[in-house]
């Protein structure tokens, strides 16, 4: 009687645990990804790159989710002074506008196809703590998505190749 008694216990808090609120499933991002693409789409419906010829970045997504993603623009300014804290305003505008990076846990609705970034740090303080659903595909390991327009109309793309 005991042992049926402590393997109803030992079943119903393994149950309970795993349907708790709020907890990630296996994200069928997991992987390190590369940036294939860092472009945009103009108001006029015209695709443009975004972050140069040649944008550098990497997409790491665990299994539970949490992902950090970093896009480079190739092209941006060194510090003539090879002091970060002496930079020219051309170089830190170049700097702030030649990268973007975030961090926090990012959710793939697959039938939607949605994902939803909850961002918890971002190089662009404003999307701290926000929420943004991103309109994606995913085939034979290519990742697209749509970032959220800009306030000029322009709607970033981001392509990414699964490494693993």
């Amino acid at each position: 009687m005991k042992s049926i008694l402590a393997m109803t216990l030992a079943t119903s808090a393994g149950l309970a645990v795993s349907d708790m609120p709020g907890r990630l499933q296996d994200s069928p991002l997991q992987g390190t990804w590369v940036l294939v693409a860092a472009d945009k789409i103009l108001p006029g419906g015209e695709r443009t790159r975004d972050y140069g010829d040649s944008p550098k970045g990497r997409l790491i997504v665990d299994s539970k989710g949490r992902y950090s993603l970093q896009i480079f623009k190739s092209e941006r300014l060194t510090f003539a002074s090879g002091d970060k804290a002496r930079g020219s305003a051309d170089e830190y505008a170049s700097a702030a506008l030649g990268s973007s990076t975030h961090y926090g846990t990012v959710v793939a609705d697959a039938e939607q196809h949605i994902l939803t970034f909850k961002i918890e740090g971002s190089s662009f303080p404003n999307w701290e703590g926000a929420s943004q659903k991103r309109e994606y595909t995913l085939k034979d390991g290519v990742l697209t998505y749509r970032v959220p327009p800009r306030p000029d109309g322009t709607i970033p793309i981001s392509v990414w190749q699964r490494l693993e």
